[in-house]
């Protein structure tokens, strides 16, 4: 199976992605037509039937895919207050875009609703962003639900109460301080977005500098001077001193985790579109070129690129469909066409890698993609489809149909 136009994209010969040989010149791709080398209608549409037939057999609307064991086709089920609870609903808001189908709308609206407690509780994640975000940020966005805006409001506001002045970060996990110390993640940067998107539609503008100033310090502690990414940074939390970085769900501390690579494209990319700062925008860049410098000759990262196991590591759809997203999100905020181009085309090259007889589920069970990975040195969520890598997934199709796809426009 090939639902995309992979001919194509196997002869782009980027230097930096497929190993093809360096002299040659990848053909440029604009985002307007990115549509006619990707066949993204039939690739959503097939998605959409497998979304559509999932949301029929799942009863109860506070329960939410995460993953699915080997050999199973169900997904398994998490509750609300799992850092994952946010992206099935969001899987299901894409469909609905993509679909216009009102049986999508209702299932959306039904597991978006129980997540309203997320948002009036004390926070005890910084994930607050991939659940309400996610969910009640595409809602909103595609019906304009101004009870959906007030509960993001009120999420934003709760993802604040983690803020520590003193460190200039928001506190990732609470329930390792005991064990850590104080720690900011690199996934944090993605749940920015929801501070700067209520900042500019009513909430308090100390948001703003909430974002920035998380940023930041992001840029600062967790990019190494090579921009890989470290997973954690750790402080003194009285101080604000600096201590270390960490990568808790890589191979090693100083290891390039696949996953934290693609969090930091996508989040200091986003953070650029909302602040025109540019130094996050050179942060992105260069944070992408080395993701795709790093990439192996079959386009599909393994979970970490420093496992020794290489090549017989597992690979990481999830990070892919992140990468792919943010290259996407990369390229819109680019004024040069050449760099523009060479950020579309690896996504565009990603994805061809993704709905491929390897990586797409077809009717092996109800997820879109197969073989993601969760933690690895904790032995969790190994080689199995993951509900994050779907939603990403459905994110970059999306992206590549319209040309441009953020939730900041509307």
């Amino acid at each position: 199976m090939n639902l995309l136009k992979g001919t194509f994209v196997a002869c782009l010969c980027a230097a930096t992605l497929i190993g093809c040989d360096s002299k040659k010149k990848e053909a440029p791709v604009s985002s307007q037509a990115a549509e006619e080398i990707i066949n993204t209608d039939h690739v959503l549409d097939l998605s959409v039937t497998k979304v559509k037939t999932a949301l029929a057999s799942l009863k109860e609307s506070d329960s939410f895919p995460r993953n699915i064991t080997p050999g199973q086709k169900d997904w398994n089920l998490v509750g609300v207050r799992d850092w994952c609870s946010g992206f099935w609903p969001g899987v299901l808001w894409y469909a609905y875009e993509h679909s216009k189908d009102p049986q999508i709308k209702a299932g959306a609206e039904r597991f978006t609703a129980p997540l309203k407690e997320i948002a009036y509780t004390p926070a005890d994640n910084h994930d607050i962003g991939f659940m309400v975000y996610c969910s009640y940020g595409n809602g909103y966005r595609l019906t304009g639900n101004e009870e959906y805006k007030k509960i993001m409001l009120a999420a934003a506001d709760t993802l604040a109460t983690l803020y520590n002045p003193k460190v200039g970060t928001i506190l990732s996990w609470p329930e390792q301080v005991h064990k850590l110390g104080y720690n900011t993640i690199i996934d944090n940067m993605m749940n920015l977005e929801l501070l700067f998107w209520a900042a500019k539609n009513g909430g308090d503008k100390k948001l703003y500098d909430i974002a920035v100033s998380h940023a930041n310090k992001s840029m600062q502690n967790l990019v190494r001077p090579d921009y890989s990414i470290y997973h954690v940074s750790l402080y003194d939390e009285e101080t604000g001193e600096f201590k270390k970085g960490i990568t808790h769900q890589g191979y090693a501390d100083e290891s390039m985790w696949a996953r934290g690579q693609g969090w930091g494209i996508y989040g200091f990319a986003m953070s650029y579109r909302e602040t025109n700062k540019p130094e996050y925008l050179e942060t992105a860049v260069k944070l992408a070129d080395h993701f795709l410098e790093r990439l192996p000759e079959d386009g599909i990262p393994y979970w970490d690129f420093d496992d020794p196991n290489i090549p017989n590591a597992p690979k990481d759809a999830s990070a892919a469909s992140l990468a792919a997203c943010g290259l996407l999100e990369l390229s819109d905020q680019l004024k040069d066409q050449e760099l523009k181009d060479k950020y579309i085309n690896a996504a565009i090259t990603l994805m061809d890698r993704l709905e491929s007889d390897m990586y797409f589920s077809a009717d092996t069970n109800q997820a879109l993609l197969l073989h993601s990975i969760g933690h690895f040195p904790n032995g969790s969520e190994i080689d199995v489809p993951i509900i994050y890598a779907d939603y990403y997934f459905m994110e970059a199709l999306l992206r590549l149909k319209k040309g441009k796809y953020n939730l900041a426009q509307h």
